[in-house]
């Protein structure tokens, strides 16, 4: 019995790993789509056109699992429960949110004062932030993990960094970015077992849209001929990149540590490489190739199986423990 749930464990910790990958290969690819939105309008009016319409495409979804649910009359939980699960779930909504969107507008406007590949170097610190946040709440990380993050951080600088790092003004907003995009990570990680997934998702993107688009009519001038122009970008990010990855995001981080997912989504940097190969022709040098050899090495390595120590005079058990380390997302939800 215990092999066999360490077994099933170990299938969901690999299904999360499948549905996180997915997630980075949209953000990737819609890396294109948000270079070409930007000529259009601002990031205020961008974002939150994108979040706004993630949130909606999940409208649907939500009202046809309800459906589905009465139709079967499935009812798993008491009425008290239903009542605390929406009252985390809006609350968890509000909170991913508020982070999402703070990170995406201090990434936005870092851009503009740094180069790209500063940009995406110092986005992914994330890599390392999030174990070292994670240490505050108690939470202890294995050595093959901290390896894995240092592997995974090397592979992004020779993926993304073509000049000597500098620290300006572009580069620290970016570092903030990178540090509340930690915060989204753990914020998530402590919701997404109490809450409804796809809710939750939904409650994050309408909270987004909402403050970006206040920001919008704030500071810059949004107008419908704009979007209306730059309307293919914005469904791609709207639907793929808010609506189904994010949604991808929370789903999979159920079964995964943190520190494991954010080294799987930190593959949106090297799918974006790929992309632009792929669909703008550009050319990948061989610093940049083995870059990406260096994270994919990386997130291989941290979900490698680790053997449980038995107490004195037992036996060294076989069964695998996946690389996730379940107890660690327990702790910091309790």
């Amino acid at each position: 019995m215990e092999r066999n749930s360490q077994s099933n464990k170990g299938g969901q910790s690999y299904r999360s790993s499948l549905l996180l990958f997915l997630a980075a290969s949209i953000w990737g690819v819609a890396f294109v789509a948000q270079s070409v939105g930007m000529d259009y309008m601002g990031p205020f009016t961008f974002n939150g056109a994108r979040s706004l319409i993630g949130g909606m495409v999940l409208l649907p979804l939500i009202a046809f699992r309800e459906r589905s649910r009465k139709r079967d009359a499935v009812e798993e939980e008491t009425p008290e429960k239903k009542k605390a699960r929406r009252k985390v779930t809006l609350i968890g909504g509000c909170c991913c949110g508020l982070a999402i969107c703070t990170a995406s507008m201090f990434q936005q406007y870092g851009i503009q004062y740094t180069t790209v590949g500063k940009a995406g170097f110092i986005t992914t610190l994330y890599i390392i932030i999030v174990p070292i946040m994670g240490l505050f709440f108690g939470k202890k990380v294995r050595r093959i993990v901290w390896a894995g993050a240092a592997l995974a951080a090397a592979g992004m600088y020779l993926l993304c960094v073509n000049e000597t790092l500098s620290l300006n003004k572009g580069d620290l907003l970016v570092f903030i970015c990178a540090v509340i995009f930690s915060i989204h990570i753990l914020v998530i990680d402590y919701f997404s077992p109490k809450a409804d997934g796809v809710k939750l998702s939904c409650i994050q993107f309408f909270v987004a849209g909402i403050i970006c688009t206040i920001g919008a009519f704030l500071v810059e001038t949004p107008t419908w001929s704009a979007l209306v122009s730059g309307a293919v970008p914005v469904l791609y990010a709207g639907v793929m990149s808010c609506g189904v990855a994010y949604t991808l995001q929370i789903i999979g981080q159920r079964n995964l540590d943190p520190t494991v997912a954010s080294l799987i989504l930190s593959l949106e940097s090297v799918v974006s490489v790929l992309a632009g190969w792929v669909i703008l022709n550009q050319t990948m040098s061989s610093k940049e190739i083995f870059g990406c050899v260096l994270v994919f090495a990386a997130v291989i390595l941290v979900q490698l199986p680790e053997k449980k120590r038995q107490p004195e005079g037992g036996a060294e058990s076989g069964v695998p423990c996946p690389a996730a380390g379940g107890g660690v997302r327990s702790r910091l939800a309790a």
